[in-house]
């Protein structure tokens, strides 16, 4: 009998070791394609056109827009070339949800290439995450969710709706990069009232539109799609998506919003899905 406990208690060791060496092996491989992942977008972060603001451009803007840009730019400003933050906050894994998880992430953009690189860490259950990674990389967005930073338990991208829905979302977020709101070849601004104009963003032949709201302070307050492609029961649907932004700080000689939060319309009610405070905020200018 003791023979057998001390077999039972050897072959329960070789498992667990098993176990572990398995999951080592898999979140070094995670990281080595993530860390790939990230070097491939900031190759991508060669200058074009531009290097700083160009006052002229702002001339004929949306009055909101150019109060805006009064506000959070100075005049001849280097154009950001990459910026790298850290967020901590909440999500929910869909606007039903009643669970609220803590997450903190890592983030790399490249504005002039129209790319970004989202990596988080979730929190499920004591000793217990996921690892979510969201990016857009030469017009492809993609998707990727790890248990325990190991095993790939779900990934997507490449198609329609996954490159509009990180489109939207890079025109949503340019709020912490500001020089990528600035009118180009692939941007433009149309006015729709005092406090609200609509930025029209192309890339890699696809177009996604945003309603910029903004305060008496000539911040972004808001952002707002009546259709952003997202995934609800099993499958893709646009559905309106509007996100809210405050206390603006001046961080590298931007003033950029340290809070978001954004969600999805569901039932014609507002649910928020994600609410996240930017820890740390760093920029790499054109020069």
């Amino acid at each position: 009998m003791a023979l057998w406990a001390k077999l039972t208690l050897f072959g329960l060791g070789l498992f667990v070791a098993g176990l572990v060496l398995a999951l080592w092996l898999g979140s070094r491989s995670q990281r080595r394609a993530l860390s790939q992942l990230g070097d491939s977008l900031v190759g991508l972060s060669r200058a074009r056109g531009a290097t700083q603001v160009n006052p002229h451009d702002l001339v004929e803007l949306p009055a909101p827009v150019a109060r805006y840009f009064t506000r959070v730019l100075r005049q001849e400003q280097p154009i950001i070339q990459v910026a790298r933050f850290t967020q901590t906050g909440t999500l929910r894994t869909g606007p039903k949800s009643d669970r609220w998880l803590k997450f903190e992430a890592s983030q790399i953009v490249v504005p002039p290439s129209i790319g970004f690189l989202w990596d988080a860490r979730v929190v499920m259950a004591p000793l217990l995450h996921v690892r979510v990674r969201d990016a857009l990389i030469a017009g492809q967005g993609s998707g990727q969710v790890s248990f325990l930073s190991a095993v790939t338990v779900a990934a997507a991208g490449g198609n329609l709706e996954m490159n509009s829905g990180a489109l939207h979302r890079f025109l949503a977020e340019a709020v912490w990069y500001p020089t990528a709101l600035l009118p180009s070849a692939k941007l433009r601004w149309s006015a729709i009232d005092d406090d609200t104009a609509l930025a029209t963003l192309t890339d890699d032949g696809l177009t996604v539109s945003l309603q910029f709201r903004f305060n008496a302070a000539g911040e972004v307050a808001g952002i707002y799609t009546p259709a952003r492609w997202g995934t609800f029961d099993g499958g893709y649907k646009q559905v309106p998506w509007e996100g809210h932004f405050r206390n603006y700080v001046n961080r590298g000689g931007f003033v950029v919003p340290s809070e978001g939060e954004v969600g999805w319309y569901v039932d014609g009610k507002w649910r928020s899905v994600w609410k996240g405070t930017i820890a740390e905020l760093s920029y790499e200018l054109a020069r």
